[in-house]
């Protein structure tokens, strides 16, 4: 079943909100909160999980406590119209990549890459690069993150109001 066709409540948000907030919280945490049941919560959860809309828990890890301290982002140009399954295909083979994604305007792509140092995305780079379908690329250097509380930073949660916001 696909997750456009589902009923998404306010209490389904609210669960939502909760996990994404700590993933870890318990059931009868959520539903102390939202005035069910823990029961009803896990059985809204595991709906929510059959039906696509909760794709997954995951732990976020600060980048740099993995060595990782030096972040870009890479327009890639592709010569031709290069599919984006291929695009992915390439992807896949480096892990320093973290997040890609086909988008409009001149580049065919945007790379989010993760490196130990600016030595190490160099190398990342020039294989990027050398894939015979890549024109050329543009990177931009991460020098620091304006909203701290973001994923992309490595935050563990949202800022309470920014929780509060997605409610």
């Amino acid at each position: 079943m696909s997750s456009r066709t589902t009923p998404f409540d306010d209490l389904d948000r609210k669960i939502v909100t909760a996990l994404m907030a700590n993933a870890r919280t318990s059931f009868a945490e959520i539903g102390t909160e939202i005035g069910l049941s823990a029961t009803a919560v896990k059985r809204r959860v595991d709906k929510l999980r059959e039906t696509g809309v909760i794709t997954g828990f995951t732990a976020t890890v600060r980048p740099s406590a993995l060595g990782w301290r030096t972040e870009a982002y890479v327009e890639v140009y592709c010569v031709g119209a290069a599919p984006p399954r291929r695009l992915a295909e390439v992807v896949r083979n480096h892990p320093e990549i973290t997040a890609a994604m086909t988008v409009t305007g001149g580049a065919d792509a945007l790379l989010h890459v993760r490196a130990r140092d600016v030595e190490h995305f160099e190398e990342v780079l020039e294989r990027i690069r050398a894939e015979p379908f890549i024109r050329k690329t543009i990177s931009v250097m991460v020098l620091s993150h304006l909203i701290a509380d973001s994923p992309e930073a490595g935050a563990t949660q949202p800022a309470p109001d920014r929780a509060a916001n997605m409610r």
